[in-house]
């Protein structure tokens, strides 16, 4: 048994693998025009920010809850002995700050 291919096979084998060639350097060229590399970049740091936006969503609601619960009760009734001194304190700290402005336009 001889592997002896003719000259019309060898032109075909030839003719499919140069396509095959043009196929694939067609797809590179598509891969790396710069379009394409910015468009996949912007993909790529939009995915970035929704991720780290949505940490941080997850962030800020499990401090709300975690604040909430402190003066809120269970049944959702302010809890007096939280609330009473952090509003005393917020009334002073604007006291402070309304006698600071008088001086200074003073």
């Amino acid at each position: 048994m001889s592997d002896a291919r003719t000259p019309a096979q060898i032109e075909a084998d030839i003719v499919r693998r140069r396509e095959q060639l043009a196929g694939t350097l067609d797809e590179i060229g598509v891969r790396m025009h710069p379009k394409t590399v910015i468009g996949d970049a912007k993909a790529k740091i939009a995915s970035t920010v929704d991720r780290t936006a949505g940490r941080a969503l997850v962030t800020v609601n499990r401090t709300v809850s975690d604040m909430r619960s402190k003066f809120v009760d269970e049944e959702g009734a302010p809890r007096l002995e939280r609330v009473v001194p952090v509003a005393l304190v917020a009334v002073g700290l604007v006291g402070l700050y309304a006698v600071s402005a008088r001086r200074r336009r003073a």
